[in-house]
Protein backbone atom coordinates (compact mmCIF):
# COMPACT_ATOMS: atom_id res chain seq x y z
CA UNK A 1 0.00 0.00 0.00
CA UNK A 2 1.37 3.55 -0.85
CA UNK A 3 2.29 5.33 1.82
CA UNK A 4 -0.09 8.66 1.12
CA UNK A 5 -2.87 6.18 1.87
CA UNK A 6 -1.38 5.63 5.84
CA UNK A 7 -2.96 6.59 8.23
CA UNK A 8 -1.53 9.74 9.50
CA UNK A 9 0.17 10.11 12.73
CA UNK A 10 -0.51 12.13 16.05
CA UNK A 11 2.30 14.00 15.86
CA UNK A 12 2.00 15.41 12.66
CA UNK A 13 -1.75 16.41 13.16
CA UNK A 14 -0.65 18.29 15.91
CA UNK A 15 2.41 19.61 13.89
CA UNK A 16 -0.17 20.57 11.42
CA UNK A 17 -2.58 22.48 14.05
CA UNK A 18 0.55 23.82 16.55
CA UNK A 19 2.61 25.39 14.00
CA UNK A 20 0.09 27.86 12.32
CA UNK A 21 -0.89 28.99 16.22
CA UNK A 22 2.70 29.47 17.23
CA UNK A 23 3.30 31.66 14.23
CA UNK A 24 0.50 34.06 14.97
CA UNK A 25 1.38 34.38 18.32
CA UNK A 26 5.04 35.11 17.31
CA UNK A 27 3.75 37.49 15.22
CA UNK A 28 1.08 39.39 16.40
CA UNK A 29 0.33 38.87 19.89
CA UNK A 30 4.16 39.17 21.59
CA UNK A 31 4.67 42.37 19.44
CA UNK A 32 1.46 43.58 20.95
CA UNK A 33 2.70 43.17 24.39
CA UNK A 34 5.87 45.47 23.84
CA UNK A 35 2.79 48.04 22.09
CA UNK A 36 1.30 47.95 25.18
CA UNK A 37 4.08 48.89 27.64
CA UNK A 38 4.61 51.57 25.06
CA UNK A 39 1.40 52.52 22.58
CA UNK A 40 3.54 55.69 21.34
CA UNK A 41 6.37 53.99 20.39
CA UNK A 42 6.66 53.82 16.31
CA UNK A 43 5.27 50.73 14.65
CA UNK A 44 8.28 49.03 13.86
CA UNK A 45 9.89 49.60 16.62
CA UNK A 46 6.92 48.70 19.05
CA UNK A 47 6.76 45.40 16.82
CA UNK A 48 10.34 44.31 16.62
CA UNK A 49 10.93 44.85 13.11
CA UNK A 50 13.33 41.83 11.41
CA UNK A 51 16.55 41.60 12.49
CA UNK A 52 16.66 44.67 15.25
CA UNK A 53 17.06 44.02 18.73
CA UNK A 54 14.70 44.70 21.30
CA UNK A 55 14.74 48.48 21.26
CA UNK A 56 15.08 50.35 24.73
CA UNK A 57 12.23 53.35 24.61
CA UNK A 58 13.18 56.84 26.19
CA UNK A 59 10.92 59.94 25.81
CA UNK A 60 12.41 61.87 23.24
CA UNK A 61 12.59 65.71 24.10
CA UNK A 62 8.96 67.21 23.32
CA UNK A 63 10.42 70.03 20.77
CA UNK A 64 11.97 66.82 18.54
CA UNK A 65 9.08 64.21 18.66
CA UNK A 66 6.03 63.90 17.88
CA UNK A 67 3.18 60.60 18.61
CA UNK A 68 5.01 57.75 17.29
CA UNK A 69 8.36 58.97 18.01
CA UNK A 70 8.51 60.38 14.62
CA UNK A 71 10.62 63.78 14.35
CA UNK A 72 8.83 66.85 14.25
CA UNK A 73 9.93 69.03 11.70
CA UNK A 74 9.71 73.04 11.40
CA UNK A 75 6.35 73.94 10.40
CA UNK A 76 3.26 75.16 11.25
CA UNK A 77 3.19 77.24 14.73
CA UNK A 78 -0.43 75.39 15.49
CA UNK A 79 -0.47 71.60 16.66
CA UNK A 80 -3.72 69.52 17.68
CA UNK A 81 -4.18 66.03 19.08
CA UNK A 82 -7.26 64.52 18.31
CA UNK A 83 -8.15 61.05 20.25
CA UNK A 84 -11.02 59.72 19.45
CA UNK A 85 -12.51 57.88 22.04
CA UNK A 86 -13.76 54.05 21.01
CA UNK A 87 -13.90 50.51 22.02
CA UNK A 88 -11.82 47.41 20.95
CA UNK A 89 -14.05 45.70 18.87
CA UNK A 90 -15.14 48.76 16.30
CA UNK A 91 -12.21 47.77 13.59
CA UNK A 92 -15.13 48.98 10.52
CA UNK A 93 -15.52 51.84 12.11
CA UNK A 94 -12.21 53.36 13.24
CA UNK A 95 -11.15 52.60 9.40
CA UNK A 96 -13.63 54.50 8.23
CA UNK A 97 -12.57 57.37 10.22
CA UNK A 98 -9.31 56.87 9.66
CA UNK A 99 -10.53 57.48 5.51
CA UNK A 100 -12.44 60.54 6.67
CA UNK A 101 -9.65 62.40 8.38
CA UNK A 102 -6.64 61.26 5.81
CA UNK A 103 -8.69 62.95 3.45
CA UNK A 104 -8.71 66.27 5.49
CA UNK A 105 -4.79 66.31 5.38
CA UNK A 106 -4.89 68.84 2.29
CA UNK A 107 -1.34 70.75 1.88
CA UNK A 108 -3.00 73.69 2.84
CA UNK A 109 -3.96 72.14 6.10
CA UNK A 110 -0.60 70.76 6.79
CA UNK A 111 0.73 74.40 5.94
CA UNK A 112 -1.81 76.01 8.75
CA UNK A 113 -1.29 73.15 11.85
CA UNK A 114 0.02 69.85 12.47
CA UNK A 115 -3.38 67.15 13.21
CA UNK A 116 -2.83 63.72 14.71
CA UNK A 117 -5.85 62.03 15.44
CA UNK A 118 -5.21 58.89 17.01
CA UNK A 119 -7.55 56.29 18.64
CA UNK A 120 -8.03 55.99 22.35
CA UNK A 121 -9.05 52.14 23.88
CA UNK A 122 -8.92 51.39 27.05
CA UNK A 123 -6.55 48.04 27.52
CA UNK A 124 -9.31 46.02 29.60
CA UNK A 125 -11.00 43.94 29.09
CA UNK A 126 -10.14 42.64 25.65
CA UNK A 127 -10.87 39.57 24.33
CA UNK A 128 -8.16 37.64 22.10
CA UNK A 129 -9.78 38.37 18.70
CA UNK A 130 -10.16 41.62 19.76
CA UNK A 131 -6.07 42.06 20.96
CA UNK A 132 -5.34 40.34 17.62
CA UNK A 133 -7.52 43.00 15.20
CA UNK A 134 -6.08 45.82 17.21
CA UNK A 135 -2.32 44.77 16.92
CA UNK A 136 -2.69 44.56 13.43
CA UNK A 137 -3.50 48.15 13.13
CA UNK A 138 -0.75 49.08 15.74
CA UNK A 139 1.46 47.67 13.21
CA UNK A 140 -0.15 49.03 10.54
CA UNK A 141 -1.00 52.16 11.07
CA UNK A 142 0.78 53.01 14.35
CA UNK A 143 -2.48 55.42 15.66
CA UNK A 144 -3.56 53.48 18.56
CA UNK A 145 -2.90 54.76 21.90
CA UNK A 146 -3.69 52.00 24.18
CA UNK A 147 -4.67 53.23 27.63
CA UNK A 148 -4.42 50.95 31.22
CA UNK A 149 -8.01 51.67 32.24
CA UNK A 150 -11.74 49.84 32.03
CA UNK A 151 -13.99 50.27 28.63
CA UNK A 152 -16.29 52.56 30.20
CA UNK A 153 -16.94 56.14 29.91
CA UNK A 154 -18.06 56.80 33.18
CA UNK A 155 -14.93 54.82 34.76
CA UNK A 156 -12.25 56.89 34.46
CA UNK A 157 -11.74 56.30 31.14
CA UNK A 158 -11.15 60.27 30.08
CA UNK A 159 -9.10 61.10 33.44
CA UNK A 160 -6.97 58.33 31.94
CA UNK A 161 -6.79 59.61 28.82
CA UNK A 162 -5.81 63.12 29.62
CA UNK A 163 -3.33 61.91 32.44
CA UNK A 164 -1.39 59.66 30.66
CA UNK A 165 -0.19 61.99 27.69
CA UNK A 166 2.42 64.05 29.36
CA UNK A 167 4.50 60.79 30.53
CA UNK A 168 3.37 58.78 26.87
CA UNK A 169 4.58 61.96 25.25
CA UNK A 170 7.40 63.50 27.00
CA UNK A 171 6.16 66.89 27.49
CA UNK A 172 7.21 67.69 31.43
CA UNK A 173 10.15 70.25 31.22
CA UNK A 174 10.90 70.07 27.47
CA UNK A 175 8.03 72.08 25.87
CA UNK A 176 4.85 71.43 24.82
CA UNK A 177 3.97 68.26 22.16
CA UNK A 178 0.81 69.41 21.10
CA UNK A 179 -0.82 73.25 21.43
CA UNK A 180 -4.15 71.37 22.22
CA UNK A 181 -5.67 68.04 23.04
CA UNK A 182 -9.15 66.82 21.84
CA UNK A 183 -11.25 64.31 23.18
CA UNK A 184 -13.51 63.25 20.35
CA UNK A 185 -16.43 60.79 20.36
CA UNK A 186 -16.09 58.23 17.60
CA UNK A 187 -19.60 59.06 16.11
CA UNK A 188 -18.20 62.54 15.85
CA UNK A 189 -17.09 64.07 12.63
CA UNK A 190 -14.65 66.69 12.75
CA UNK A 191 -14.36 69.35 9.37
CA UNK A 192 -10.00 70.03 10.27
CA UNK A 193 -9.56 73.14 8.38
CA UNK A 194 -12.80 74.78 10.30
CA UNK A 195 -11.54 73.33 13.52
CA UNK A 196 -8.14 74.37 12.81
CA UNK A 197 -9.40 78.17 11.45
CA UNK A 198 -11.03 78.53 14.84
CA UNK A 199 -7.83 77.74 17.06
CA UNK A 200 -5.55 79.98 15.10
CA UNK A 201 -7.52 83.16 17.34
CA UNK A 202 -7.76 80.52 20.50
CA UNK A 203 -5.87 81.54 23.93
CA UNK A 204 -2.69 78.31 24.44
CA UNK A 205 -2.91 78.58 27.53
CA UNK A 206 -5.52 77.88 30.18
CA UNK A 207 -7.91 77.02 27.49
CA UNK A 208 -11.06 74.71 27.42
CA UNK A 209 -12.89 74.65 24.11
CA UNK A 210 -16.05 73.03 23.23
CA UNK A 211 -20.03 73.06 22.91
CA UNK A 212 -22.11 74.26 26.47
CA UNK A 213 -25.88 73.70 26.62
CA UNK A 214 -27.44 76.69 24.87
CA UNK A 215 -29.30 77.69 28.66
CA UNK A 216 -26.24 78.21 29.77
CA UNK A 217 -23.68 80.87 30.31
CA UNK A 218 -22.46 81.52 26.44
CA UNK A 219 -19.36 83.01 27.17
CA UNK A 220 -18.36 80.84 30.40
CA UNK A 221 -20.56 77.65 30.02
CA UNK A 222 -19.53 75.07 33.15
CA UNK A 223 -18.68 72.20 30.82
CA UNK A 224 -18.18 71.39 27.51
CA UNK A 225 -20.14 68.64 26.02
CA UNK A 226 -18.67 65.19 25.36
CA UNK A 227 -19.40 65.08 21.88
CA UNK A 228 -15.84 66.75 21.40
CA UNK A 229 -13.80 68.92 23.63
CA UNK A 230 -10.36 70.12 23.68
CA UNK A 231 -7.87 71.53 26.47
CA UNK A 232 -5.17 73.31 26.20
CA UNK A 233 -1.44 71.48 26.93
CA UNK A 234 -1.09 73.03 30.46
CA UNK A 235 -4.40 71.62 31.25
CA UNK A 236 -3.76 68.28 30.45
CA UNK A 237 -0.43 68.23 32.17
CA UNK A 238 -2.30 69.77 35.27
CA UNK A 239 -4.49 66.99 35.44
CA UNK A 240 -1.91 64.69 35.39
CA UNK A 241 -0.41 66.05 38.44
CA UNK A 242 -3.88 66.84 40.63
CA UNK A 243 -4.43 64.83 43.56
CA UNK A 244 -8.58 66.52 43.58
CA UNK A 245 -8.58 65.58 39.87
CA UNK A 246 -7.83 61.78 40.65
CA UNK A 247 -9.60 61.46 43.65
CA UNK A 248 -12.97 63.00 41.31
CA UNK A 249 -11.94 60.72 38.06
CA UNK A 250 -15.14 58.51 38.19
CA UNK A 251 -18.28 60.00 36.98
CA UNK A 252 -20.24 61.21 33.70
CA UNK A 253 -17.22 62.23 31.81
CA UNK A 254 -18.00 65.44 29.85
CA UNK A 255 -19.54 67.09 33.54
CA UNK A 256 -16.61 65.63 34.98
CA UNK A 257 -14.01 67.47 33.52
CA UNK A 258 -15.47 70.50 33.86
CA UNK A 259 -15.75 69.76 37.74
CA UNK A 260 -12.32 69.12 37.76
CA UNK A 261 -11.86 72.53 35.97
CA UNK A 262 -13.80 74.60 38.03
CA UNK A 263 -13.23 72.90 41.32
CA UNK A 264 -9.21 73.77 40.48
CA UNK A 265 -10.18 77.69 39.30
CA UNK A 266 -8.70 76.35 36.14
CA UNK A 267 -9.69 77.11 32.69
CA UNK A 268 -10.19 80.95 32.92
CA UNK A 269 -10.25 80.76 29.07
CA UNK A 270 -13.48 79.04 27.57
CA UNK A 271 -14.48 78.85 23.75
CA UNK A 272 -17.82 77.80 23.05
CA UNK A 273 -18.40 77.06 19.28
CA UNK A 274 -22.06 76.76 20.14
CA UNK A 275 -23.62 75.92 17.48
CA UNK A 276 -20.95 74.63 14.56
CA UNK A 277 -20.75 71.27 16.08
CA UNK A 278 -24.32 70.17 17.12
CA UNK A 279 -26.34 66.21 16.36
CA UNK A 280 -27.33 65.24 13.07
CA UNK A 281 -30.72 65.82 12.07
CA UNK A 282 -31.22 64.68 8.56
CA UNK A 283 -29.39 64.32 5.31
CA UNK A 284 -31.39 67.27 3.99
CA UNK A 285 -28.63 70.19 3.10
CA UNK A 286 -30.39 72.53 5.06
CA UNK A 287 -29.77 70.47 8.40
CA UNK A 288 -25.89 71.17 7.95
CA UNK A 289 -24.46 75.00 8.89
CA UNK A 290 -21.52 75.84 6.77
CA UNK A 291 -19.91 76.73 8.90
CA UNK A 292 -20.11 73.39 10.36
CA UNK A 293 -16.96 72.14 12.77
CA UNK A 294 -18.39 68.67 14.01
CA UNK A 295 -21.01 66.76 13.25
CA UNK A 296 -22.65 64.33 16.55
CA UNK A 297 -24.37 61.48 16.66
CA UNK A 298 -23.28 59.64 13.71
CA UNK A 299 -24.09 55.99 15.25
CA UNK A 300 -25.01 54.24 12.24
CA UNK A 301 -23.55 54.17 9.05
CA UNK A 302 -25.57 55.77 7.15
CA UNK A 303 -25.54 59.22 8.80
CA UNK A 304 -21.97 58.84 8.10
CA UNK A 305 -22.71 58.58 4.36
CA UNK A 306 -24.89 61.33 4.49
CA UNK A 307 -22.82 63.66 6.41
CA UNK A 308 -19.54 62.42 4.20
CA UNK A 309 -21.24 63.35 1.17
CA UNK A 310 -23.12 66.15 2.14
CA UNK A 311 -18.97 67.87 2.90
CA UNK A 312 -17.92 66.09 -0.61
CA UNK A 313 -15.15 63.90 0.64
CA UNK A 314 -16.75 60.79 -1.30
CA UNK A 315 -16.71 64.00 -4.67
CA UNK A 316 -14.52 61.24 -7.02
CA UNK A 317 -12.58 63.05 -10.15
CA UNK A 318 -14.33 63.23 -13.67
CA UNK A 319 -11.65 60.41 -14.31
CA UNK A 320 -12.65 57.78 -12.27
CA UNK A 321 -13.66 54.86 -14.09
CA UNK A 322 -15.81 53.43 -11.69
CA UNK A 323 -19.21 52.57 -12.97
CA UNK A 324 -22.28 54.35 -11.56
CA UNK A 325 -19.86 57.26 -9.85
Amino acid sequence: MSTYLKKTSTYTVSLIVLLPLTLFCLTFLLPFSAYLSNPLATPAAACGSAGASRVAVRAAPATDAGVGGQQRRPGPELSVLVGVHTMPGKHSRRHLIRMAYALQQTAALRAAARVDVRFALCARPMPPEHRAFVALEARAYGDVLLLDCAESAEQGKTYTYFASLPAMLGGSGGGRPYDYVMKVDDDTFLRLDALVETLRSAPREDMYGGVGLPFHDRKSPPFMLGMGYLLSWDLVEWIATSDMVRRNAMGVEDLTTGKWLNMGNKAKNRVNIFPRMYDYKSAKAEDFLENTIGVHQLKADLRWAHTLEHFNLTRLEPSSTLHGF
